[in-house]
């Protein structure tokens, strides 16, 4: 997924001692040494009884493929998910919008297959790392005695995926029908905004055939004992402000200039920024996918340093909040170049439009299925807006709803960072927790 957050770890440096562990630099890598557990111990026990779990072999087969961007080569990974789909004894095919960006969808046809059928979506890909920075190898799968499994992905989002698989595998051992046909989709280039994958996929015959009445896709881990659940997205806008004005000689107080038609820009957006983080910060019950965020990520321009230059550029990412109107607020863009002395240029890499969030009550008869599946569970869950993007967008922009939901407590956020783990037994409970709330569903 697509996230504001990825700021970088500290890590241990050099060697450091402790109880459970000593951390040394080799091969590369902090090399993490667990202290050992004696044979016969219950730690012992407990890693043989991880080790030898099958789904957790095949969570960590798949964390193994290096589906790594850039330059994604998809291959291994879609022979992986045949054999899964052998395994399971369900069909899959292999549909391609763009070349060399293959859609794996796998399905498990319902008693009611006319009925709308419900999506597991899944994206193939992930986020590039520093090796370095890591104290395993980011594509070993190595698991510790304390069950945490460390690899790009564990996080964001291999785990969902095999966590629909694991439930999928669950129902059909106990002999369980559904009403609804469940696909599970396995997607590409999520990590880069989806525009080769489902951004296309949605408007194409292939995923009309699927006959979807809803969707479930990631979410985020929650650090304490509640779940986040997204049933929203802010809109991604990222603009860039092609800024001329009038050149000279850097000794001269010339007006008009680039540089000053910039400064107001950003003063503008900076003022508004901060209104924002006060709203954030003034309401106990925000979340920041709850307010518009605003931040400067390219400056360029100018040639020598004393030459005032004809032109600046200058890029914002701009999270649109759920309550913003558009045209609104493109026109208060506009305003503002105007006000800045005019002979300014916006243009869009990326203009999300406005994407209604998916209702949460009685209304939504999936929500409901899903709900009771919460209750029954005694899960404690947060709905909210998600704070970055996610494949979701697409799938709601065409009037599907959609939940985007990771079933991951008292888990570090990690998505994206060094040293992402995901531990083996919160991916087993998310397994059964998925095993309940897709019945439901799938029974809606």
């Amino acid at each position: 997924m697509q996230h504001a957050f990825n700021q970088p770890s500290r890590r241990t440096r050099g060697i450091s001692f402790g109880r459970t562990q000593l951390a040394i630099k080799q091969s590369g890598y902090l090399k993490q040494l667990p202290a050992m557990c004696e044979a016969g111990s219950n730690c012992h026990k407990k890693y043989q009884e991880w080790e030898a779990n099958e789904e957790i072999q095949i969570f960590r087969e798949y964390l193994r493929i290096p589906t790594v961007h850039p330059n994604v080569n998809y291959d291994e990974c879609v022979e992986f998910l045949k054999r899964q789909a052998a395994a399971l004894d369900l069909p899959v095919r292999v549909v391609e919008v763009n070349p060399r960006k293959p859609i794996v969808i796998i399905s498990w046809e319902g008693t009611e297959p006319a009925e709308k059928s419900i999506i597991l979506n899944s994206h193939m890909d992930v986020v590039p790392v520093y090796a370095e920075r890591w104290s395993h190898p980011p594509f070993g799968a190595e698991m510790d005695h304390e069950g945490r499994i460390y690899a790009r992905g564990a996080q964001d989002m291999k785990c969902v995926g095999m966590q629909f698989l694991g439930a999928i595998r669950a129902l059909k051992r106990d002999g369980v029908r559904l009403k609804r046909t469940l696909h599970a989709t396995f997607v590409p280039d999520e990590e880069i905004g989806g525009k080769l994958g489902m951004m296309e996929w949605v408007h194409k015959e292939s995923f009309r055939e699927l006959n979807a009445g809803f969707s479930i896709d990631e979410g985020i881990a929650g650090e304490g004992e509640v779940y986040p659940l997204f049933y929203g997205e802010r809109s991604v806008w990222h603009v860039y402000f092609n800024i001329s004005g009038t050149p000279g000689h850097g000794s001269l107080l010339l007006k008009g200039t680039a540089g000053q038609k910039a400064h107001y820009i950003i003063d503008k957006l900076m003022r508004f920024r901060e209104n924002e983080v006060q709203r954030l910060e003034n309401n106990p019950d925000f979340t920041i996918g709850d307010v518009t965020t605003v931040n400067i990520t390219i400056m360029k321009g100018g040639v020598q340093e004393n030459v005032v230059p004809p032109e600046l550029t200058v890029c914002f990412d701009i999270r649109l909040a759920v309550d913003v109107n558009h045209l609104e607020f493109e026109n208060q863009l506009l305003d503002w170049c105007r006000e800045a002395g005019g002979g300014i240029e916006l243009e869009y890499d990326q203009k999300c439009p406005y994407v209604k969030p998916t209702k949460l009550d009685s209304s939504n008869i999936y929500w409901v299925a899903f709900k009771d599946a919460l209750d029954e569970l005694g899960l404690k869950v947060k709905p909210q807006i998600f704070p970055g993007g996610t494949d979701s967008r697409y799938i709601r922009g065409i009037g599907i709803p959609a939940i985007g939901f990771s079933p991951m407590n008292n888990t570090p956020v990690l998505l994206h960072d060094h040293d992402e783990f995901l531990k083996a037994d919160t991916f087993l409970e998310g397994i059964r927790i998925y095993r309940k709330i897709i019945a439901n569903v799938g029974n809606a």
